[in-house]
């Protein structure tokens, strides 16, 4: 698997933290003597879901800066740096966006953005992608992830994680208590039934949601792509960029940024999962549209 949403995979892990958390705490009210309150517990996976995409989404933008190292070039003298801290600025005014930070950091072809709020993300290019492409297709990229900006990518895939975040939490303990009850006839609490099937659907319906997600994720990198285009005024220096990373190897980007990177490489099954569509389908939709 070239790329996977692996935003999803620290947000899965705010989730279990979560989940632990409140099993210590012992705020999980929703299993009563009667049974189930299913009230409370939609009430608990909604906190649960929602608590853990949206913490990620919170600290987005340092583990980004963390994890690839990158630097911010936004106050920089360097003459390569002026032109890219440039070149967002022209965007995020045409976008109607207040300036992100920008950044450089060491490491393949590749680009992203991310950040909580559209006034104040980061749009990060590596030094790879600086070193592979012209000055124009390196402008269609930055363009592509300014749109990502404008376009509130990241807010509104953290709001689909959540949902699908509430959906995990609340049919993995419906069916793991219905288990534990009905299929285990336990009647004394809560059971091992209930426990070891709650965990393992939480694996298995998490994989399920992350299909979903990741199936948002690959419409956004047209609308992406489409936003590229409309900011440079004409569409063949995002369809050259993309033609020129197809023939690159993106790499691997850090696990915190990999889903809003400019390129990747789904195969097979794996591109279930995977945050972006073929370089091909993406050049295809360009010329298309």
């Amino acid at each position: 698997m070239k790329r996977v949403l692996l935003f999803i995979v620290t947000n899965l892990a705010v989730v279990l933290v979560l989940g632990i958390a409140a099993n210590l705490l012992g705020v999980n009210r929703f299993l009563t003597a009667e049974g189930l309150n299913l009230g409370m517990l939609l009430g608990f996976a909604a906190l649960i879901g929602f608590g853990g995409a949206f913490i990620s989404l919170l600290i987005s933008k340092p583990m980004a800066k963390w994890s690839t190292k990158a630097q911010v070039i936004n106050d920089s003298n360097d003459p390569t740096h002026r032109w890219i801290v440039g070149a967002v600025q022209g965007f995020a005014q045409k976008s109607g966006i207040q300036m992100p930070e920008v950044a450089i950091y060491d490491g393949a072809p590749n680009a992203f953005a991310t950040g909580a709020f559209k006034n104040s993300a980061l749009v990060a290019v590596s030094t790879g992608l600086l070193q592979s492409m012209s000055r124009e297709e390196v402008e269609a990229v930055i363009g592509h992830e300014v749109a990502h900006v404008a376009n509130g990518d990241m807010v509104t895939l953290t709001l689909i994680q959540g949902v699908m975040n509430t959906f995990v939490v609340f049919l993995s303990r419906v069916i793991g208590y219905f288990v534990d009850r009905v299929i285990l006839k336990n009647e004394r609490g809560v059971g091992i039934g209930y426990y070891v099937t709650t965990i393992v659907l939480d694996i298995v319906l998490g994989v399920l949601a992350a299909v979903v997600v990741a199936w948002f994720s690959r419409q956004r990198e047209y609308r992406a792509d489409a936003g590229a285009a409309a900011l440079m005024g004409r569409k063949q220096p995002m369809i050259n960029a993309l033609a020129r990373l197809g023939g690159l190897d993106p790499g691997e980007l850090p696990k915190t940024v990999a889903n809003m990177g400019i390129s990747s490489r789904p195969s097979g099954l794996m591109a279930l999962m995977s945050s972006h569509p073929p370089i091909e389908d993406r050049i295809r939709a360009l010329q298309q549209g």
